[in-house]
C-alpha cells in the first residue's frame, strides 16, 4: 500500500499509480522489442523477395492473373507505434520514456519480424540416364569401319581407302576401333545404333567394302589379253563363295579387275620401259629415261628393293583413292552420261575416260586435239590437258570383220595395255584395252552384239 499524501483525492492516486503501471509495460514491451530487432549482435541477412521467373501453362497465367489483381502492395511490414489504452499518450508518459534512454527506443518504423533464416529444400534425389554421347562416329561409320578391318585386317588401309562421313585421323580410328573392342557401354550402344540401320543402307555399306587380298590373288590370275566377261566372274564367285565377300557381284568384280589392269597390277603384266623413238624429248621426258642404277658405281640392292616396295605402296594408295569414284559418279553421270556402257543399235564402240565418254558410230573415227581451225571427231582435251597430243593423233577403223584398228598419225606414241605403237603404225584393240595418249588414258568398249551381227552379215556376203 502506498502512502496517500494529505489533502489528495483518493480517485487521483489511483489514476496515477495505474498510469504508472501502464508506463512500465510499454518500457518492456519496448525493450523486448529492441532485443529481438538487434539481439545477438549478428547482422541481417540480405536476401531476395522476388520469385524465380519461369515458364507457365496456359491455367497457371490465368490464376497468377487472379492473385496480383488482389495481391497487397510489397515491402516489409512496418511495427505500429505503441500506445497505451487512451488516444494520446500524456506528458508525463512522453518525459518517462524519454528517460529511459535513447538507446533502448528503436524508431517507430523498425521491422517487427527478427532475421530471416533461409530454409534449404532438398531436392528429391532423380535418377540419372547415363548416356553415352557417340560423338562424331554415326553408325553407318562403324558398321564401315567393322567391315574395312575384317577385309583388310589393317588400320592403316583403312584409313586411306574407306570414306567416312567426315575426316578422320588414323589416331581417331584406332581409339573407336579399341573402344568397340573393349569399352563395353560405347559398343553396347553402337550395336545398338547399328541394328536401327535400314536393310538397304546396311547392304549399300557392306558394297563399299575394300578388297582383301585373297580376293585380289584371284582376280590377278585373269589374264591381261584375255576379255573375261559377267559369266567369267560369276563362276570365280562360285567356286570361292569364303573368299569373296558377301556383297561382291559379277559387275563390281569386272570393275575391280579393270582397274587392276589399268595399273598393271595383274600377273601377267609388268611396267613396260619407255620407248626411245627419234622425236624430241623434253627435259621431264629425258629425266624418266634417265637409268640412276647406272650412273652409280655399285649396286645397291637394298635401295632397289626399298624404292620397289614404295613403288608398290604408291600404286596401291592410288587405287584405294579411285575407289573413292563412285560416290562422285553419279554427279558425273548426270552431266555427261558415264556409267557402264548401255548401247544402242548405233553405237559401235566406247572410248571411256575418267571425265568423259566418246561414242564410236561411224566405221572410223579421228582422235587429236581440236583447234579453231579444224575440227575433229574426238576431242581429247575435254578429258584433260592435251598439249601434248597433236591436233590429229590417231584414226580408229572398224573393218568388215568386225576387227577394231587404230593408227598412229602424231608425234608421240600411243599405248595399247603397255605396248607402244609408234607414229605410222597401227594396232588392234580388243574390248577392255587401255589406251593411254599422253598420260590419259581411257578404256576402249565394244558393242559386242552389234559386232557379231556385222560379222554375221559379212560372212553371208562371202558365201554369196
Amino acid at each position: 500500500m502506498q502512502a496517500v499524501e494529505p489533502g489528495v483525492p483518493m480517485a487521483v492516486a489511483s489514476s496515477h499509480s495505474r498510469s504508472e503501471d501502464e508506463e512500465s509495460l510499454v518500457i518492456k514491451d519496448v525493450k523486448r522489442t529492441a532485443t529481438q530487432a538487434f539481439g545477438s549482435g549478428v547482422p541481417k541477412r540480405r536476401s531476395s523477395s522476388r520469385s524465380i521467373k519461369r515458364k507457365k501453362f496456359d491455367d497457371e497465367l490465368v490464376e497468377s492473373s487472379l492473385v496480383k489483381s488482389t495481391s497487397r502492395v510489397k515491402g516489409p511490414p512496418l511495427m505500429e507505434p505503441l500506445r497505451c489504452s487512451g488516444s494520446e499518450p500524456s506528458s508525463s508518459e512522453k518525459k518517462k520514456v524519454a528517460k529511459s534512454g535513447p538507446s533502448l527506443t528503436p524508431p517507430l518504423t523498425m521491422l517487427m519480424h527478427p532475421t530471416s533464416i533461409t530454409k534449404r529444400v532438398k531436392k528429391s534425389k532423380q535418377p540419372l540416364h547415363m548416356t553415352k554421347d557417340l560423338g562424331r562416329w554415326k553408325p553407318t561409320d562403324d558398321l564401315l569401319l567393322i567391315n574395312a578391318v575384317l577385309q583388310t585386317t589393317d588400320l592403316t588401309s583403312v584409313h586411306l581407302g574407306v570414306k567416312f562421313s567426315c575426316r578422320f585421323t588414323l589416331r581417331e580410328i584406332k581409339e573407336r576401333w579399341y573402344s568397340l573392342l573393349y569399352d563395353p557401354v560405347i559398343s553396347k550402344l553402337a550395336w545398338q545404333a547399328m541394328r536401327q540401320l535400314h536393310p538397304e543402307a546396311v547392304a549399300a555399306i557392306q558394297s563399299k567394302a575394300l578388297f582383301s587380298q585373297a580376293e585380289e590373288v584371284l582376280l590377278a590370275k585373269i589374264g591381261s589379253t584375255s576379255q573375261p566377261k559377267l559369266d567369267t566372274f560369276q563362276d570365280l564367285l562360285s567356286k570361292h563363295p569364303s573368299v569373296f565377300h558377301q556383297s561382291r557381284t559379277p559387275k563390281s568384280l569386272l570393275l575391280h579387275w579393270q582397274l587392276l589392269k589399268q595399273y598393271y597390277l595383274l600377273d601377267d603384266q609388268s611396267v613396260q620401259p619407255l620407248p626411245k623413238g627419234d622425236q624430241v624429248l623434253n627435259f621431264s621426258d629425258a629425266e624418266q629415261i634417265v637409268d640412276d642404277v647406272k650412273l652409280k658405281e655399285s649396286r645397291d640392292e637394298v635401295l632397289e628393293h626399298e624404292l620397289m616396295i614404295s613403288d608398290r605402296h604408291q600404286k596401291r594408295e592410288i587405287r584405294q583413292l579411285e575407289q573413292e569414284l563412285p560416290r562422285w559418279q553419279v554427279l558425273v553421270d548426270s552431266i555427261t552420261g558415264m556409267s557402264m556402257p548401255d548401247f544402242d543399235n548405233q553405237t559401235l564402240a566406247a572410248l571411256r575416260g575418267r571425265m568423259v565418254r566418246y561414242l564410236m558410230r561411224s566405221r572410223e573415227i579421228t582422235l587429236g586435239r581440236a583447234t579453231k581451225d579444224k575440227q575433229i571427231d574426238v576431242d581429247l582435251s575435254l578429258e584433260g590437258p592435251a598439249w601434248k597430243i597433236s591436233r590429229k593423233q590417231g584414226i580408229i577403223k572398224l573393218k568388215n570383220n568386225g576387227d577394231f584398228f587404230i593408227a598412229n598419225e602424231g608425234r608421240r606414241p600411243i599405248y595399247i595395255d603397255g605396248r607402244p605403237v609408234l607414229s605410222g603404225n597401227k594396232w588392234k584393240l580388243n574390248n577392255n584395252s587401255v589406251v593411254e595418249i599422253a598420260g590419259l588414258r581411257f578404256v576402249f568398249l565394244i558393242n559386242l552384239e552389234l559386232i557379231s551381227l556385222i560379222k554375221a552379215e559379212a560372212a553371208k556376203m562371202t558365201q554369196q
